[in-house]
């Protein structure tokens, strides 16, 4: 019975980590989605920003 009660909670707590996984790929998603955007909120890359050159300029 011991055994049970050690594998419930095995169980539980591999359920509680993988939510916490999935909350943590969450945020790590936003916060690229905030680096990769540019400063004049244009994400395509086409457009500079002021005072950058059209050319051979990479993030």
């Amino acid at each position: 019975m011991n055994n049970t009660s050690a594998s419930n909670d095995t169980e539980a707590r591999v359920r509680e980590l993988q939510i916490q996984v999935q909350d943590l790929k969450e945020l790590v998603n936003t916060l690229l989605s905030v680096i990769c955007e540019e400063p004049d909120g244009v994400t395509s890359g086409a457009a500079p920003s002021f005072g950058q050159a059209k050319m051979n300029y990479c993030m």
